[in-house]
């Protein structure tokens, strides 16, 4: 298509082909947008090691086109008498990244007032990109709060879409609220709402389709990168036909689409158990995998069972030992998760959760490592093809233009974006520049602050070291 404001560089489109799988020119064009408040800094500091990465891998053989959108405050200043509140995402932003497949954008403004709450999130939801992924891993010699960062090694896959992101809710008193809190009172006999006559309403909706396909993504990332384990994150001990929904679906999903490749933590238990003796009963496998068997109903004793009974029939294929090889799919609840990965960091792996619960551990699993100021994103529709790759933290205002903040998440995110074009070789050289530059201790000022010895670098100044070291 023709643009109005973006200039197309020359360069071919990224496209996906028949088999569902990205077609990647050797000069493709990618989509940028730099970003607000820091985000101009952290742009130019971030493309020049992209550029120098691309071009050490493949000495010339491959380059990237970078081609400018717009979203934030900058067209927002430029063009706001033309477009109106339009101009905080021109129209032409959305219709680029859907064109050109794959792009890669700094931290934004979220518009006060009127018009769009978050373009982030607005982003996510035009483009139906359901995956957040968020890698977290540690670099040697990042200051961390915490004693052993090295045994965080996680993969999150947080649901983009649906959960809390739908954005369906209504302000106490106004006429809207009151017709749903009325319906919900006198149609659906709803008697757990406290202060009716005070109480702001939200709904948050799971779906089937969702959660599969965001699970899905999880279980064939962690299968082709080798992963150990999925761990399905859920709030369903409360919200059943939500959250425990979530991972019900979830161990549907897995044991119909990918039988022969994973084993849920409860099967492992009972073919364990049978492994070890096989002359165990149904009844006694049940006990060893529930010690409250026999508190249960004559029902629910039936339902152990049965589970029993169906883990069994997997003895030929994942029995005597065979299920060590297999990719582990297992859930946990969502508080206790925010303990665990702290005390038990190494027993996950890929993590598959909903919308909050995944927002709330991927920044709280950043800050094990040091900080969002490291930790890079993603948002992909494993479907399309489509993907934005962005910095998870904001803008700092107060920053702008000092040529001061540590670019490592937009840098990182720019890693995983060409992992995501299949070019691994760039990818590696950048994860092996930062661990040799960080360890030579020569960072920006918010690593510099907290290590002893380290040699302060601008923003600028770490893609210099950066670029020295590969």
């Amino acid at each position: 298509m023709k643009y109005t404001y973006v200039t197309v560089p020359s360069g071919e489109k990224i496209t996906l082909g028949n088999d569902g799988t990205l077609q990647v020119p050797d000069n493709p064009i990618i989509p940028y947008i730099e970003g607000d408040g820091t985000g101009i800094d952290i742009w130019k500091a971030s493309v020049r090691v992209f550029d120098a990465a691309v071009g050490k891998a493949y000495g010339g053989s491959k380059k990237i086109s970078w081609m400018e959108v717009y979203a934030g405050e900058k067209p927002f200043n430029r063009f706001r008498d033309e477009m109106g509140n339009k101009a905080w995402l021109p129209d032409e932003t959305v219709l680029a990244f859907k064109e050109f497949m794959v792009g890669i954008k700094g931290p934004l403004t979220t518009p006060i007032g009127g018009g769009i709450r978050s373009l982030n999130v607005a982003l996510r939801q035009m483009l139906d990109l359901y995956t957040c992924l968020r890698p977290i891993r540690y670099f040697q010699g990042v200051p961390t709060p915490v004693k052993k960062p090295e045994d965080v090694d996680m993969v999150i896959f947080r649901e983009n879409c649906e959960d809390i992101y739908a954005g369906i809710e209504w302000m106490t008193g106004t006429a809207e609220c009151d017709k749903v809190i009325n319906f919900l009172i006198n149609e659906m006999g709803v008697s757990k709402i406290r202060f009716p006559d005070s109480s702001s309403i939200g709904i948050k909706p799971i779906s089937r389709c969702g959660s599969e396909r965001l699970i899905r993504a999880a279980i064939q990332y962690a299968l082709e990168h080798k992963r150990k384990s999925v761990t399905i994150v859920h709030k369903g001990n409360i919200m059943k036909f939500t959250e425990g929904a979530f991972k019900d679906w979830g161990y549907a999903l897995a044991i119909s689409e990918f039988r022969e490749k994973v084993v849920t933590e409860r099967e492992s238990w009972i073919i364990t158990n049978q492994d070890r003796n096989s002359e165990l009963s149904i009844e006694e496998n049940a006990r060893m995998i529930d010690p409250g068997y026999d508190m249960m109903s004559p029902h629910q004793q039936d339902g152990i069972r049965t589970e029993v009974k169906a883990a069994l029939q997997l003895l030929p294929t994942h029995g005597n030992g065979q299920l060590k090889k297999l990719l582990m799919i297992k859930d946990t609840i969502a508080d206790i998760t925010l303990q665990q990965v702290l005390t038990r960091a190494k027993e996950f792996d890929v993590v598959a959760t909903m919308n909050l619960e995944g927002d709330f551990l991927s920044d709280a699993l950043a800050a094990q490592v040091g900080g969002i100021g490291i930790a890079p994103g993603a948002n992909i529709n494993y479907v399309t093809g489509h993907a934005i790759f962005e910095a998870t933290h904001g803008t700092a205002p107060k920053y702008a233009n000092l040529d001061k903040v540590n670019p490592g998440s937009v840098i990182l995110s720019g890693v995983m974006m060409l992992e995501y074009l299949g070019w691994q070789e760039a990818a590696d050289i950048i994860v092996k520049t930062l661990d040799k530059t960080i360890g030579q201790k020569r960072v920006t000022y918010d690593f510099e602050r907290m290590m002893q010895g380290a040699t302060l670098l601008s923003c600028s100044g770490f893609a210099d070291a950066l670029i020295e070291n590969m």
